[in-house]
């Protein structure tokens, strides 16, 4: 989708906006005598796009500008008199691209698939996107030949006619105000302020301000009955009751399950509705049915559609049906509560850093623990937390050996060739390259800092959110992911947040005044496998008639379409586990998103670029 466009008239940059994203406030466009900043999305505050996009402007417009870039969920084009610059926010959920050649960008966009219309297709990127979900939106490599993608906190200058000056890399911006503790220092027992109140009251204040810059007139809230949408809902009720400053509707959105074992989520969400309106009784609840949504439902068209291939566009079916009822109610805003579980929850891969740092009593006492907490095997999680970070791919080839016997699926893991996707392709397109950079910004060589990096694409995919926004009216966002949740939770010792058997133990000691009894004390949430299985049942045979009568021919020089045929077969019978079907799941969508070759078109009005 092209919310925003940058090219050249001669030497003359030219910004363009989406007119109708203008108009329901997704695209901001503002100027001064300095120049002129076309943002996507929010700076600082929901409810104040226009004052955010005009700090942005005036503070980049200054020498020696910020070196941090501020709060929000948004894409940037900043043109000056004497140069412009090209950013996006740390979290990444609005896209930018560039064209380029020869060390000039002749045009950027929110869309690839415009830039990149009737370029070559770049074939090291579709190794790259297939090692894993978080691979697509943190590497510069897009589909298409010549064109780039700006990453996540990464700020570009260009000079006035385009010539690229620099790149501003996000590990050299992330000075944090908040301390984070050195990560090979020795583990020592929690200081008053970090023990477990003290945190709770530090995530509490960090979440309610980043709940509170979500905020807008009409806001919508998922509701889930679990113990993070829930928290963020109700701290979205008590802003609203509390402040005669923030004046605004809510609407509470959850998928109603009739039957299945998803039924059984009713009586917590009925609970956490009910706890959420004490706070707003005018919020307007939504409940949708959804027994009849499957996973897979119009694979074609959620898949075929988007900017690039999107690896979740089979859970799209449900995602889409509840975006869509708060469209009708004229909502601004959309928050989740997706991402708490690796933000929130107590970080395993901490015990990586008690073995590196050769506190080996200390590691082997925790992961007891761990294992006990979590009715898990002690060998289990020292080989999750300890021996696959240090050798990723070494240990997945172990696994792979001995739990395929003969199956597709079988130890397929994050990172090891899909057995469909041809060796001579992987071979000749860097495949083992691909998997050997996705497993280093995974792990890492400190994995327990790696991990928060890693849980902002793998927690939260929602290319769903931007590629129906226009006809929406509002982005997906994610108070879980907001940078001083992170930098909060980032700081803490393991010690103030680890508490076997309690997972979360520190949002839930945050929240234990709002969280209704039944909700703050559940531990287990039932999975969305049943939706998984019901749409592989119902849409199976279809999908391997796609992958047969696929045409086109990069699909044959990449897959083994009989092989990948039968791997559908297997994970139709319940064979394989998440990470494998993660896997299958991408390379169908590939499947269809080069089959899809439409693109869509979107009328722009042009914006005077500079004063």
């Amino acid at each position: 989708m092209e919310a925003l466009r940058l090219g050249w008239a001669g030497s003359t940059p030219k910004l363009s906006a989406a007119g109708a994203m203008a108009e329901q406030g997704l695209v901001t466009t503002v100027s001064s005598q300095a120049g002129t900043a076309v943002v996507a999305g929010w700076v600082g505050s929901v409810r104040d796009r226009m004052a955010g996009a005009r700090r942005l402007l005036e503070d980049f417009g200054r020498p020696g500008a910020v070196s941090r870039l501020p709060t929000g969920d948004y894409a940037a084009v900043l043109v000056y008199r004497d140069r412009i610059l090209l950013m996006r926010d740390e979290q990444a959920r609005i896209p930018l691209f560039f064209r380029e050649s020869g060390g000039r960008v002749s045009a950027v966009s929110t869309s690839a698939r415009h830039l990149g219309a009737g370029a070559e297709l770049e074939r090291r990127y579709f190794c790259r996107y297939l090692t894993g979900n978080t691979a697509q939106p943190h590497s510069e490599l897009t589909p298409f030949a010549g064109v780039h993608r700006i990453l996540g906190g990464e700020v570009v200058e260009l000079s006035i006619t385009g010539q690229i000056r620099g790149r501003l890399p996000r590990h050299v911006r992330q000075a944090d105000d908040l301390s984070v503790p050195a990560a090979d220092a020795p583990s020592v027992p929690a200081a008053d302020g970090a023990h477990l109140n003290g945190a709770a009251k530090d995530l509490r204040l960090a979440l309610e301000n980043a709940v509170g810059r979500r905020m807008g007139r009409t806001t919508a809230c998922h509701v889930s009955g679990g113990t993070d949408s829930t928290s963020v809902a109700l701290l979205a009720a008590r802003l609203l009751a509390a402040g005669q400053d923030r004046p605004g509707d809510l609407v509470l959105l959850a998928g109603r399950f009739g039957r299945g074992e998803l039924a059984e989520e009713q009586p917590y969400l009925d609970e956490a509705m009910e706890a959420i309106r004490r706070h707003v009784p005018a919020a307007h609840p939504m409940m949708i049915d959804v027994d009849d949504v499957a996973d897979f439902d119009d694979f074609r068209h959620h898949a075929g559609d988007t900017d690039e291939p999107h690896a979740h566009a089979f859970r799209a079916p449900f995602w889409s049906s509840l975006h869509a009822a708060a469209a009708e109610l004229g909502c601004d805003t959309l928050m989740t509560g997706c991402g708490a579980d690796p933000i929130a929850d107590a970080n395993p891969l901490h015990l990586h850093r008690l073995a590196r740092t050769g506190q080996l009593r200390q590691m082997t006492k925790q992961a007891r623990a761990w294992a006990t907490g979590g009715e898990r095997g002690l060998r289990d999680v020292v080989s999750a937390y300890v021996v696959q970070p240090t050798l990723p791919l070494a240990a997945e080839r172990l696994t792979a050996l001995v739990r395929r016997r003969g199956t597709v699926l079988g130890g397929l893991g994050n990172f090891t060739r899909p057995r469909w996707l041809r060796s001579g392709f992987a071979r000749a397109h860097g495949y083992r390259e691909a998997s050997v950079a996705e497993s280093r910004f995974v792990f890492g060589r400190r994995p327990e800092q790696s991990l928060y990096d890693a849980a902002n694409y793998i927690a939260a995919p929602d290319p769903l959110s931007w590629r129906r926004a226009g006809q929406d009216g509002f982005f997906l966002s994610h108070p879980f992911l907001d940078p001083e949740v992170i930098a909060t939770m980032r700081r803490l010792p393991a010690e103030a947040t680890f508490h076997p058997g309690r997972p979360k133990a520190v949002l839930r000691e945050a929240m234990a005044d709002l969280l209704p009894p039944r909700i703050l004390g559940r531990t287990v949430k039932i999975p969305f496998d049943e939706l998984y299985a019901r749409g592989l049942r119902k849409h199976g045979d279809e999908l391997i008639d796609l992958c047969r009568s696929a045409r086109h021919p990069l699909i044959a020089e990449m897959f083994d379409i009989e092989t990948l045929c039968r791997a559908l077969r297997e994970a139709q019978l319940g064979i394989g586990d998440s990470y494998s079907w993660d896997r299958m799941n991408s390379s169908l969508a590939l499947v269809v998103w080069l089959e899809r070759s439409e693109q869509s078109s979107h009328a722009l009005m042009p914006v005077t670029a500079g004063p």
